[in-house]
């Protein structure tokens, strides 16, 4: 029997404000992966400017293609498709990213694979370890924060979605409080590590009968508690408001996500996103999985620190899914800053 042949794909992902190539064989092994950060650029600002974005991806995307096929010594003739996240995002920042991709398509004729974002978060996990399906991912962003079910790699359904602000978002917010840079997660996890919950900040929707998400209420509450203690002067411990407000997301993040597995039963448990690097999240989701009866234990897959950020390595997994499927774009793709999982209706057939 002949060897199967390599699968090489070209990555793009630019639908923030990093802007990223990778080359991925099989859908599994990173061959190279630059990730070219804007952070310092709009840490002045205090979160992402739209137009800043688009122009920093307007002047690296050229240079790190190159140096994505260098790093992965690969020329375009070694290339199999050319991937690339079309949504959602800032719809400048993907139109960057999708100009640069249909271009090389056209040019070398290589075909071309339109990726979704979030699909693309998740598939990280497919970098680190096999994935058996059906899987459920928390998904837990500055954007989103979801519960998807995936029927297959290709397929997916969400059963709980935020109401408002997304987890990421809530963690910047209360950041720019405590004067923490942007983006202001890690540092909130680093000091949450150093103090006690002893503000006892809201858990919204905790014992909802649903898989929704609301952080606006515990963000508020966290900027009021601020906000009072300025106007009597009162000095409150920085690291304790970091854990408790840690304390606040985690809870509902985990006591969420555990009764999903207990209803739908996954072979595979993920998470995906900046915050699935969150080391208070992915510790107390560690623990309560592995605290589950045998025949209700997921297998847990949580992605490497570095794919836990926007990166095209998991474009590049997400596309190989997409490519054994057919599943090719031509060049009326553009950009979908609203873009939806695809969404299968016999999921639970």
């Amino acid at each position: 029997m002949s060897k199967q042949k390599d699968i090489r794909i070209l990555a793009y992902e630019s639908s923030c404000d990093e802007t990223s190539t990778a080359v991925i064989k099989n859908g599994r092994k990173i061959e190279s992966l630059i990730v070219a950060t804007q952070i310092k650029s709009h840490q002045r600002f205090g979160g992402v400017v739209p137009e800043v974005a688009s122009r920093h991806h307007i002047e690296v995307i050229s240079q790190i293609t190159k140096e994505a096929l260098a790093q992965a010594n690969a020329s375009w003739n070694d290339i199999d498709a050319i991937a690339v996240t079309y949504g959602p995002g800032l719809v400048g920042a993907l139109l960057i990213g999708v100009s640069a991709a249909k271009a090389a398509s056209m040019a070398t004729g290589i075909p071309l694979i339109g990726v979704d974002h979030i699909m693309g978060h998740i598939m990280a996990a497919q970098l680190t370890d096999e994935i058996e399906y059906p899987a459920l991912a928390l998904q837990v962003s500055g954007g989103h924060t979801e519960i998807v079910l995936l029927k297959d790699p290709t397929h997916f359904e969400i059963v709980g979605d935020t109401r408002d602000d997304a987890a990421g978002e809530a963690y910047d917010k209360i950041g720019r409080v405590l004067g923490v840079q942007y983006p202001a997660g890690k540092t909130i996890d680093d000091w949450a590590h150093q103090g006690q919950d002893t503000f006892n900040f809201p858990r919204a929707m905790m014992e909802d009968t649903d898989y929704d998400f609301s952080f606006s209420g515990l963000k508020s509450a966290f900027i009021n508690t601020c906000h009072h203690a300025d106007q009597i002067h009162q000095e409150l411990n920085k690291y304790d408001l970091a854990a408790s407000f840690q304390a606040a997301v985690v809870d509902v993040l985990a006591h969420k996500t555990i009764r999903a597995i207990k209803e739908y039963q996954p072979k595979t448990f993920i998470m995906g996103g900046g915050v699935a690097a969150n080391h208070g999240l992915r510790d107390r989701m560690s623990q309560e999985i592995a605290v589950l009866s045998e025949n209700m234990r997921p297998k847990v897959i949580l992605p490497d620190l570095k794919l836990c950020g926007d990166n095209a390595a998991m474009i590049g997994a997400a596309a190989y899914n997409l490519y054994n499927e057919g599943k090719f774009a031509d060049m009326t793709l553009n950009a979908d800053p609203s873009l939806e999982l695809p969404y299968a209706k016999s999921m639970l057939e």
